[in-house]
């Protein structure tokens, strides 16, 4: 007898034998129960949930005279054996990926004519139905509002839409969900001690994992691992093989050699992976979800159920994820989900994946502003604990005690002071700059109007009814904090102003300033009068 595939093999029967779509299954055996069948369903929702075995279950307990208390087909009785077997002359799949013609759809329209043969409806089940055309569409319509009363039409779709919504609404709509990972998990142990083969939890997890809400794909893939390890246990380190997986553990190595700015550990972390043989695709599209899985669990809107991890490695996720900002993750997420659309068409995959480590590694490198806030992050880290003082003259962090900081804050090296373009760059960037400020200085900020000032440094201009944040920012604290952080941002010394004026005389300098600038770009001498009547 020839093998048949695992997923094929175990293919449910029964609406108990279906699991994770117990919405869909309860309001089916109600309606079979009250009789109360419809004449069109439509069955939406990702690949591999059920949509076709759940059709052909209804499509046999609609016409089965022995279900039981469930509603279960028999399975035994003439009706549901031709099903099953695919040769009842009652139940009609179509797939419409390859049967999109209009023909198609009439040769379905011919066939209603005729009552069924044996069991009390026709059924006919479009697989793929989002594929019909336009005429196939259009062809179908009538007979989907009114068939005849023994017709039942079941649609099932992957990609809802692009279904009509003259089809939409003369439909019952069911959506199929993604699986959970414990309940694939829960069916791949049945499977495999059906088959004699012993699994390692943590392999049944991490094929449930790929699987990704998919029965079907999970089914298959350890279809692949048990064909691959052919009478041996199924391991985890096995399965990582076949599904050219990373162990959880490289990705808590890689993400806090990044978060330290370690680019040696970080990419050592990407030799292993290259020489352990795993693919760096899958290896990037996994990084994305434990990044996400951190990303959730620092906003306390995560458990264990919907990052889908184990107790102690749900304790070594928080612990991690207290110690990076939001911001931050979200920009490794940006990068890592940018390198796995680079991967899938990259040549050299191991030189653009290093590329993308290193950025993470140096925010510095990145001239946009999504990089801003870890770059200000790091550098009020090194600040508050002195090393950054140490480390611009060249001395090892270990000696950073009270006393070496406050000679190295005497003898820090002078850093280049910016230069108009550099103060220009801020300017233009400055509800950026603000937004990683807190508190009372944040607010503050956000009244003034910076610009750069005649002497080509940073001013920042107030009127006179923001008195009270002028004096707040106009502080030595204050100002030297402010400058601290742009010096970060920039690398070099940037020095502020603070400067309060009326506010008509700032609506004048605002008008002449934009002159002058047009004048400097073009080498044109341009005076402007000190008075702007409209008479002129």
């Amino acid at each position: 007898m020839p093998y048949l595939a695992l997923y094929r093999k175990f293919r449910p029967r029964t609406f108990s034998d279906v699991k994770g779509q117990d919405h869909i299954v309860r309001t089916l055996v109600n309606e079979l129960k009250l009789d109360r069948i419809g004449h069109a369903y439509l069955f939406t929702g990702t690949r591999g949930t059920g949509k076709t075995t759940v059709a052909k279950i209804l499509a046999k307990a609609v016409n089965c005279d022995h279900r039981d208390e469930n509603e279960d087909p028999c399975n035994e009785c003439e009706f549901c054996q031709s099903v099953n077997n695919g040769s009842s002359m009652d139940v009609m799949e179509l797939d419409a990926a390859s049967n999109n013609s209009v023909e198609a759809i009439r040769g379905i329209i011919s066939s209603m004519e005729y009552p069924p043969s044996v069991g009390k409806y026709r059924v006919y089940i479009i697989d793929e139905v989002h594929m019909l055309s336009t005429a196939a569409w259009n062809a179908l319509l009538k007979s989907l509002e009114e068939p005849p009363s023994y017709v039942i039409f079941i649609l099932a779709t992957t990609e809802l839409q692009k279904i009509p919504q003259t089809i939409l609404s003369r439909c019952q709509r069911y959506e199929f969900h993604r699986i959970s990972i414990d309940t694939i998990k829960a069916r791949l142990l049945e499977l495999t001690e059906k088959e004699g083969v012993k699994a390692e939890d943590k392999a049944l997890y991490a094929i449930a994992k790929a699987g990704d809400g998919s029965m079907r794909d999970a089914i298959s893939l350890l279809d692949q691992c048990m064909a691959f390890y052919l009478g041996q246990d199924l391991t985890y380190d096995n399965v990582l093989s076949v599904l050219g997986a990373v162990d959880t553990s490289l990705f808590s190595r890689l993400f806090n050699a990044v978060r330290v700015g370690d680019s040696n550990a970080a990419l050592s972390v990407i030799d292993e992976v290259l020489v352990e043989g795993r693919e760096l695709t899958q290896f990037s599209d996994d990084f994305v979800w434990y990044l996400r899985n951190l990303l959730l669990v620092k906003g306390g809107i995560a458990g264990e159920d919907i990052v889908g991890i184990s107790s102690d490695n749900m304790k070594e996720l928080e612990k991690e994820a207290a110690d990076v900002d939001d911001a931050v993750l979200l920009r490794y997420i940006r990068v890592i989900s940018a390198l796995s659309d680079r991967l899938r068409t990259a040549v050299q995959k191991r030189v653009v994946t290093e590329v993308a480590i290193i950025k993470l590694c140096h925010p510095e490198m990145e001239k946009d502003t999504g990089s801003l806030s870890e770059r200000i992050s790091r550098l009020e880290e090194k600040l508050s604990s002195g090393a950054f003082l140490v480390q611009a003259q060249g001395m090892p962090q270990a000696d950073a005690g009270p006393s070496a900081v406050a000679v190295a804050s005497v003898q820090k090296k002078a850093l280049p002071e910016a230069l108009p373009e550099d103060i220009q760059t801020i300017v233009e960037n400055w509800d950026q700059v603000i937004r990683q400020v807190t508190g009372l200085l944040r607010s503050s900020l956000r009244e003034g109007m910076a610009t750069l000032s005649d002497d080509g440094k940073l001013l920042i201009v107030f009127n006179e009814e923001q008195q009270v944040a002028y004096n707040l920012l106009s502080t030595e604290e204050n100002k030297k904090r402010i400058e601290e952080i742009l010096s970060g941002i920039a690398g070099k010394e940037v020095p502020v102003l603070f400067k309060i004026e009326d506010s008509g005389k700032r609506r004048e300098d605002e008008h002449e300033d934009i002159i002058q600038k047009f004048a400097r770009d073009r080498g044109v001498e341009i005076t402007v009068e000190d008075d702007f009547d409209d008479d002129n």
